[in-house]
């Protein structure tokens, strides 16, 4: 088993739009990779793909070597989705609605573990009717971790969350990675991304337009950083001209002093410049360097100005000869 997660040249078509066009990536045993894109770029229905809960009109979804559409004992018993929302029993209280999701499974965690572990305790009781949108989110996420899952799909988990359970959920993902378990999120939060994600793939209008580390990416946008400082108000501007060979130079001015911008492509220089030219006490230095979010921004802009695939990840030909994904055939 080479791949957790393995989509190849996977197309879904609605009557008004094409939701997915060509999508194949790969995603190994053990990582935790983000799927990312504007709204409506395909997230949700490529998550659907996975879960077995829509057949693509063209291309192969494998999860753990299995069809999730005609395979779904296989996959269920291995996979646990968090969707962004979903039907609970809303008169069950949180702890009776996760005993009675561990009951579907064979060998479960203990619910408690669990209720503590999603940060539900104060609410264990609350009924879920009466439970706030960030509440309803954790208890998504306890059904999700009940079974203890080989693959968690997450579909925006921490949208909505304070950022107290933010943290808790993303403390959540990293001990999923560190005991080998395999995680997809959507996320809209790029902090997030860079610090959580081995890999993450950015979909715009369907199509895979980039793949990468979070880190390949940023520098990707990284040829040009933002170096800013303030100085005093009675400052020598005139010394700024030294700082001309190194990048463009502007400023605003007010009350309280300069604000200095300098553009460049070598911000170390610049800091060490400024640093020791006489008569120049800049403070509150700041570098702004190229990030993910800064990458997302441009290609969700231009998503033509990237190749969609990282080198070496191909996912290979179609791993099912069997034609059974066609638009419109009935199983």
């Amino acid at each position: 088993m080479h791949s957790a997660l393995s989509l190849h040249e996977l197309s879904v078509c609605f009557p008004a739009k094409t939701a997915l066009e060509g999508l194949s990536l790969t995603v190994a045993p053990g990582e935790v990779f983000g799927l990312l894109g504007p709204n409506g770029a395909g997230k949700s229905t490529a998550i659907d793909c996975i879960a077995g809960l829509r057949t693509p009109d063209r291309g192969t979804v494998r999860v753990l070597g299995h069809d999730p559409a005609r395979e779904r004992e296989a996959v269920t018993r291995r996979l646990a989705l968090q969707p962004q929302r979903s039907s609970l029993f809303e008169f069950l209280t949180v702890a009776e609605t996760i005993r009675l999701f561990a009951a579907f499974h064979a060998a479960p965690l203990d619910v408690d573990s669990v209720i503590a572990r999603t940060g539900l305790e104060e609410c264990r009781d609350r009924r879920v009717h009466a439970l706030s949108g960030g509440e309803e989110r954790r208890v998504l996420l306890a059904v999700a971790l009940i079974g203890d899952p080989e693959i968690l799909v997450l579909d925006e988990p921490s949208a909505g969350l304070d950022p107290a359970a933010r943290r808790g959920v993303a403390d959540i993902i990293r001990d999923l990675r560190t005991s080998g378990r395999t995680v997809l999120l959507t996320t809209h939060h790029m902090d997030e991304a860079e610090t959580l994600c081995d890999r993450v793939g950015i979909l715009v209008a369907g199509r895979l337009v980039a793949t990468g580390t979070p880190g390949e990416l940023a520098r990707r946008r990284a040829a040009e950083s933002r170096v800013e400082f303030t100085l005093e108000s009675g400052a020598d501007l005139g010394l700024l001209a030294q700082l001309v060979p190194l990048g463009r130079v502007s400023h605003v001015s007010d009350a309280r002093g300069h604000r200095v911008t300098v553009v460049t492509a070598d911000p170390d220089t610049v800091v060490r410049r400024i640093t020791f030219i006489p008569g120049l006490v800049p403070r509150e230095i700041d570098v702004h360097r190229g990030s993910l979010e800064d990458y997302f921004l441009s290609v969700a802009d231009d998503p033509a100005r990237e190749p969609a695939q990282d080198p070496g990840l191909d996912p290979g030909p179609d791993p099912d000869p069997d034609p059974i994904h066609r638009s419109g055939e009935q199983r």
